[in-house]
């Protein structure tokens, strides 16, 4: 019998959830999991429903569902109770947890089938067989004849009707529902798209050779016969034809917009290509959630080596033993880690299961996905791709699509680990030890732990990989928590790349000169130019310049919003901030003392791309970072255009270190290496030594041999030490002789606290009375740091004061901040003045 009442947790910033009544006629088609239109004060909301009840809370005002949004429930018992234990674990309101899960309401247009189930076959046979089921009796030898003649009628359509057509048999839609509760029909649900867009794609004749042949002897008796200036041009014309040749033999058919940005040529020289038969072309269908390259793109088969071979014998014996397990792949960059990735997610699509994959950057899951589409697209009904990166359309469809069972591997951000797949098997996490893994707003959950305890309740297996884990990870492997496969050498025997120190205050005594690019990198940058090599230059700030200084008083131009510099853009010919995206105009005069002797001070990004044109204007450069690739299109032409050859230096910001495979990188030149270290962290020398390591493992990916150049200030630091010599286990040792004498993770938990107000003495009063609550529980087995002023004490208008706790238990931690919870209601402190990050990754 349905409920008459259901509880809704809300996308608002309060705990607690809200009790409606369910209109008769909503009463099957409203379950766990379903999202639902309320109203709420004087608005309507969408909430999910996370239980139905019998009885509602006495002495309230009960009022009804507007409208169900979904016939099949949105999220999975098994996501509800992943939601409720990230509310609990991270102290965040339930509905903001379901927020974050769902994707976004938009409409779309579907399509729903009604399917014949085994079960609803033979009732329709036989209804002997249904005999020793209650449910099932009543459904068939009760009143509803109409029932029965509709399974009777839906096997004779084969099956499968529309849904639409139920309605016109006398079958309502709590009849169906009812028939799907037990399991005689399926309801299944398709994205209708809009009509399809097309792009052109252009191919190299496999007899284009010959032709090319043909016309170049045209082209040699040209030079002879005509006038020096026709002469000049036929040569350029046999110049762009190679381009084109080389730029499709080498990536196979391309999208005509590609083709054109990588071999640089111009409609008129392909057109004529095609009227010469050295050119095939077609059209092909676009899918928005898909990537262009994918075009013409076979996954390289490769035999695995003995440690890839032992690394997936481990993580076989996982599925083997049909237990939840942790294994941390642990293996240099270049050792071929996602090869047994996807040999990991082959054996579970074999064995019926499905599988997720995390990577840390948008860019990676483009790479991804384009393999898991090569390996299992056709064969296992596709590959889902979710990131923030897509339309909220685009987003909608595809999460909609792993919800009806139209796709058995997600490939995707953070955010993916919530992708509503069931009978998942395997859930991989690449790059671990990422900070982007980690939300940064309610709820402030770390998408490698949440994958991790969702492995755990779906019973599946949690692949960790990293050629630089994390600590917490490492440590957990060091101590048997987790298991350890390794990758110790790159595959194919390649070697190393070879890792130089280039000493900044040797470079100034030798040159004057404070240029961002030391003498030693210009001259490896020339040698690239010269052998047609590709090199990638690494500066971990965007923007022109980091800062505005006035020569005269020394003040910096602040942001009026938070308490950070302002970061000089040249090219937009602004200043931003790039905490709260607010812009000022550059001053003629310091805002100060009136000085006009103002300063630009650092490097960044565009001031690195602007030097080495002028020092190399032969060469052909771009710049990847946050300003340059906003969208998913000008990642892929970017890292397209480098991949194809079509760039000699590319320049960016960390988003270049991990995963990228360029096959003619030889060179690595990395800036300012030590800028992070400055910082008041205590994970600033984990983060430096990960990001030189990672940068340092895109070169010599291919044949020819590699080398990284770190440009340094510092080079004595063991951070920097240990990562020329890429000596992560050394690394560890001593990172950790700091980490445990000053109490921080992995040794203990930790809780970042801050009080925020745009009211100052509102943030200071509320400060001093969590503290009183905090006071009493400093020194029993609990270290209370604070309040005190945060690092960045005014953001986006807010002044902020922070509270450090630790302790070496999680559950002594997690009760104390349950109890401020409390506290905070008890004294009418606003629930969103208060932030609680657990386990965080930036005290910042």
């Amino acid at each position: 019998m349905s409920l008459p009442f259901c509880n809704v947790a809300l996308p608002i910033p309060l705990r607690n959830t809200f009790t409606y009544a369910i209109p008769d006629a909503l009463r099957d088609s409203v379950q766990p999991g379903s999202r639902v239109l309320v109203p709420f004060r004087n608005k309507s909301l969408v909430g999910v429903v996370v239980e139905c009840v019998q009885q509602a809370p006495p002495s309230t005002k009960i009022r009804d569902i507007t409208k169900a949004m979904d016939f099949l429930p949105a999220l999975t018992p098994k996501l509800i109770e992943l939601a409720h234990w990230i509310a609990g674990y991270y102290l965040a309101p339930i509905g903001e947890v379901f927020r974050a899960m769902l994707p976004p309401v938009t409409e779309l247009r579907t399509e729903r089938q009604i399917v014949l189930t085994d079960s609803g076959r033979a009732a329709a046979e036989k209804e002997a067989v249904v005999a020793g089921n209650a449910t099932l009796r009543e459904i068939m030898h009760s009143a509803a004849a109409q029932q029965r003649h509709f399974l009777s009628h839906l096997r004779d359509k084969g099956g499968m009707m529309p849904f639409a057509s139920a309605a016109k048999l006398g079958v309502d839609e709590a009849a169906l529902q009812r028939l799907r509760r037990a399991a005689l029909i399926e309801i299944r649900e398709s994205m209708l798209g809009r009509k399809a867009k097309t792009q052109r794609v252009i191919a190299w004749k496999e007899n284009g050779s010959a032709a090319v042949e043909s016309a170049l002897k045209e082209t040699q008796l040209a030079h002879q016969s005509r006038s020096q200036e026709k002469a000049s041009r036929a040569q350029a014309l046999e110049e762009k034809i190679n381009s084109v040749k080389t730029a499709l033999q080498a990536r196979g058919p391309l999208p005509l917009a590609q083709l054109l940005r990588i071999a640089q040529v111009s409609h008129s020289v392909i057109e004529r290509m095609l009227r010469d038969g050295l050119l095939d072309s077609w059209e092909e269908r676009i899918d928005p959630a898909e990537d262009p390259f994918d075009v013409g793109y076979v996954a390289p088969a490769h035999e695995l080596n003995a440690e890839q071979e032992s690394a997936l014998k481990l993580v076989r014996a996982r599925f083997e033993l049909g237990e939840f397990g942790v294994l941390l792949l642990h293996g240099v960059a270049g050792s071929g880690k996602t090869e047994v990735y996807m040999r990991a997610v082959q054996e579970t699509l074999a064995r019926g299961k499905t599988a997720i994959i995390l990577v840390p950057e948008i860019a990676l899951t483009l790479w991804i996905g384009r393999q898991c589409r090569a390996w299992f697209g056709a064969r296992f009904e596709g590959v889902a791709v979710l990131h923030s990166a897509l339309s909220d359309v685009e987003r909608a469809r595809e999460w909609w699509r792993v919800r009806n069972g139209e796709a058995r591997v997600v490939v995707g951000t953070r955010s993916a680990i919530f992708a509503p797949l069931e009978n998942l098997g395997l859930i991989i996490v690449d790059e671990e030890q990422e900070s982007s893994y980690k939300q940064e707003e309610t709820p402030r959950y770390h998408g490698r732990d949440v994958a991790i305890v969702r492995a755990k309740m779906e019973n599946a297996a949690a692949l960790l990989g990293s050629a630089t884990p994390s600590l917490e990870s490492y440590h957990h492997a060091r101590n048997g928590k987790y298991e350890l496969p390794t990758l110790a050498s790159r595959v194919e025997k390649r070697a190393m790349a070879s890792v130089e120190i280039v000493d900044l205050r040797e470079d100034f005594a030798k040159t004057h000169q404070t240029s961002p690019i030391s003498a030693a990198l210009q001259a490896g940058i020339q040698e690239c130019l010269a052998q047609k090599t590709q090199a990638l230059v690494l500066i971990n700030r965007r923007g022109y310049s980091w800062s505005v200084l006035c020569r005269s008083c020394g003040a910096s131009v602040q942001c009026e919003n938070c308490s950070i510099s302002m970061t000089h853009h040249k090219q937009r010919n602004r200043l931003e901030c790039h905490y709260c995206g607010s812009t000022q105009q550059i001053p003629k005069q310091c805002p100060k003392c009136q000085s006009k002797y103002v300063y630009f001070f650092g490097e960044g990004s565009e001031h690195l791309e602007e030097r080495l044109r002028k020092e190399f204007p032969a060469a052909r450069i771009a710049r990847l970072d946050r300003d340059t690739a906003r969208t998913k299109r000008q990642y892929q032409e970017t890292l397209g255009a480098f991949a194809g050859g079509a760039l000699d230096i590319l320049v960016g910001t960390q988003m270049l270190a991990k995963g990228h495979d360029f096959q003619r990188v030889t060179l690595v030149g990395v800036i300012s290496a030590d800028s992070s270290l400055s910082l008041p962290d205590f994970r600033a020398a984990e983060r430096t030594f990960q990001l030189l390591t990672q940068v340092a493992g895109r070169a010599g990916r291919g044949e020819l041999p590699g080398r990284v150049l770190i440009q340094t200030f510092y080079p004595e630091h063991y951070a920097i030490q240990d990562a020329v010599k890429q000596d992560y286990p050394a690394f560890y040792e001593r990172e950790t002789q700091f980490r445990r004498a000053m109490a921080y993770p992995p040794f203990s938990s930790l809780a970042n606290v801050i009080v925020r107000d745009t009211d100052l003495e509102k943030a200071i009063r509320w400060s001093r009375l969590l503290s009183e609550y905090f006071s009493p529980h400093d020194g029993k087995g609990l270290r209370i740091l604070g309040p005190a002023a945060a690092p960045l004490a005014r953001l986006k208008r807010e002044h902020r004061f922070q509270f450090l706790l630790k302790s070496p238990k999680r559950s002594l931690l997690a009760k104390v901040l349950g109890g401020a919870m409390t506290y905070l209601e008890l004294k009418e402190i606003p629930e969103t003045a208060v932030l609680v990050d657990m386990d965080p990754l930036s005290l910042m």
